[in-house]
């Protein structure tokens, strides 16, 4: 099917609704990777009532269009077209999985509480200040594919900060084999494994904060370190 015109209302037979012609409108005006406004949307579409929220339910058919709360360079009314997702306007494309439902204010919440209002993939809490110092994090709660134990495929919800939920790592999480590797733990190893997990938080033993101390240490220091160890071992 040729690609039509973002101003057409109907292909033949086939009406384009105001999401699939707001998808053309990114191709054809703005362009992959390019910055527009909502203004300029409202613009275009004049006769269409709530056009930028037509326009957010592309996300629902992995378009992916950023706002400042992804995007950091952009100011509130920006919006960046990041990438692409299915041909919406070819019949029988947008039709969305179920688990591409709309995330609700309960769930968020739940969610947010149950992961400690932690980004799950750096642990950044929220409005804490990345290292580089550029921005704070904003948390945002994203579905995760998870392959289960017993094969099938399911999508979970998680809190993510901005950053890593526009990265381009595949985080689908394969639990059937993290949970087989648990039967290769020595017995102190599942131990202290398990009270990590009940505390949802590592602990570090003193070997492992000497070993971290030495390792920010400058090569001079590092060589009075190792000549100390053979020393002792003498």
């Amino acid at each position: 099917m040729t690609m039509p015109s973002w101003q057409e209302t109907s292909v033949g037979n086939h009406k384009l609704g105001s999401m699939a012609r707001a998808a053309l409108w990114l191709i054809q005006v703005v362009g992959e990777g390019e910055i527009f406004t909502v203004a300029k949307l409202r613009e275009a579409f004049p006769d269409v009532a709530q056009i930028d929220r037509r326009m957010r339910g592309l996300r629902d058919y992995e378009w992916e269009i950023s706002t400042a709360r992804e995007d950091p360079e952009l100011l509130p009314q920006e919006r960046r077209f990041v990438t692409r997702g299915k041909d919406v306007w070819v019949p029988g494309q947008a039709k969305g999985p179920s688990h591409k439902s709309s995330i609700t204010n309960a769930q968020r919440v739940k969610v947010l509480q149950a992961d400690g209002y932690l980004c799950r993939t750096c642990g950044i809490a929220a409005g804490e200040a990345y290292e580089d110092g550029v921005a704070q994090a904003v948390l945002n709660v994203a579905r995760r594919q998870v392959t289960l134990a017993d094969g099938s495929a399911t999508h979970q919800l998680v809190t993510e900060c901005q950053r890593c939920g526009r990265g381009t790592v595949d985080r689908t999480v394969q639990l059937s084999e993290l949970i087989s590797q648990l039967d290769s733990l020595a017995p102190l190893e599942r131990s202290v494994l398990s009270s990590w997990v009940k505390n949802d938080q590592r602990t570090y033993s003193s070997l492992e904060v000497l070993w971290g101390l030495y390792r920010t240490l400058p090569e001079d220091s590092r060589k009075a370190v190792a000549d100390a160890l053979d020393g002792t071992d003498d």
